[in-house]
């Protein structure tokens, strides 16, 4: 895998840990956690969506789905 590709998994892992762990957030509070821009936060969220793992109850609000998720390292 490249090491690029890699960085940004483990980048949604932890977006989606953020969130489950914080309940409801905000993309700014995102945004201000891991210090990337708002569009790589969005692009980053798009993933988690379509696989099924978050969803936005109220519009740039984020919280986890109680889809069931393995994690691994």
């Amino acid at each position: 895998m490249k090491p690029s590709t890699n960085r940004m998994l483990t980048r949604i892992k932890s977006i989606y840990m953020f969130i489950k762990e914080n309940g409801t957030v905000t993309t700014q509070d995102l945004v201000d956690e891991f210090g990337i821009t708002p569009r790589t936060i969005q692009r980053d969220l798009n993933v988690l969506v379509y696989n099924d793992l978050i969803i936005s109850p109220h519009r740039g609000k984020w919280t986890t789905t109680e889809k069931r998720v393995k994690m691994s390292s």
